[in-house]
């Protein structure tokens, strides 16, 4: 049996969705991967959805939706995709925190540079 992993932001809408399509695209047969948040936004970010489509050909507006924690299944492993300040109570400590900044607003290089971080931290993954 596959161990759950879930990425964790507050609003569900950009660097937890990058991280659960990237799990997908290089992990799914070891770990099954779900984003969540603690708050949802109504749709994904699109420079989000623009990069993943132009960097890896996945098209998540139409395989990702945002969904809060309680729409997801308990996972075994829960990742902080970054607290600024203080992380959000989920009801158990976080496994991991990835410490990533929010790239909404901050141009196309913040953008790839944060998917390409996360790309190396998914590869890490060794649970």
């Amino acid at each position: 049996m596959k161990k759950k992993i879930a990425f964790v932001c507050v609003h569900n809408a950009c660097r937890s969705q990058i991280a659960e399509a990237l799990g997908n695209k290089f992990l799914s047969e070891k770990y099954a991967f779900y984003s969540c948040g603690t708050k949802i936004k109504s749709e994904i970010n699109p420079d989000a959805i623009r990069l993943m489509k132009e960097i890896y050909a996945i098209d998540m507006e139409k395989t990702h939706y945002c969904k809060l924690m309680e729409e997801i299944p308990d996972a075994d492993i829960i990742i902080s995709m970054g607290c600024q300040v203080e992380c959000p109570y989920i009801g158990r400590e976080f496994d991991e925190n990835w410490q990533l900044e929010d790239p909404t607003g901050k141009g196309d290089i913040v953008f790839r540079e944060t998917i390409r971080k996360i790309e190396d931290k998914i590869k890490l993954l060794h649970y």
